[in-house]
């Protein structure tokens, strides 16, 4: 008996534990219109308002044959891009994603993507949050206190 209260006590805590980390969270998220079979880019920012750091690790979209997490760059006075595994995203801090830095690449559309239109995608993190977001198309980014419809 006294077994069973004290794995049901560290159960509990454990869930308490969990319940308690906070996921991260999407502001912004916008990608350029792009052509059917063709590759789109996914820019946003990411927020961590957790205690503890957590990572972007994998991103899919019903939208794109792949996503991939990219990362361009200067060096020289040429421009390089290379794909990355994961976005460590600071404890109580964010990671911005732009053109120029991080950013995603939606690999073979499966449709045009046209101003206006969403591009649903899940992102997951190494915590195991995973977190739904749509990213609207448009010739740039968001401005902000400015709504889109």
């Amino acid at each position: 008996m006294k077994l069973a209260l004290t794995v049901a006590a560290a159960v509990a805590a454990f869930s308490l534990a969990s319940a308690a980390q906070a996921a991260p969270q999407v502001v912004a998220a916008w990608t350029r219109p792009a052509a059917q079979a063709q590759t789109g880019a996914g820019f946003m920012t990411l927020k961590n308002p957790d205690a503890k750091p957590d990572a972007l690790v994998a991103v899919a979209s019903p939208l794109a044959r792949t996503v991939q997490i990219h990362q361009s760059s200067m060096s020289g006075g040429m421009a390089s891009m290379k794909a990355v595994a994961r976005v460590t995203v600071p404890a109580g801090g964010a990671v911005t994603f732009a053109p120029g830095g991080y950013h995603l690449m939606f690999i073979g559309l499966t449709k045009a993507v046209k101003t206006g239109d969403a591009v649903p995608a899940t992102l997951t993190f190494a915590s195991g949050a995973k977190v739904k977001v749509s990213f609207v198309a448009s010739v740039g980014p968001p401005v902000a206190g400015h709504a889109h419809h």
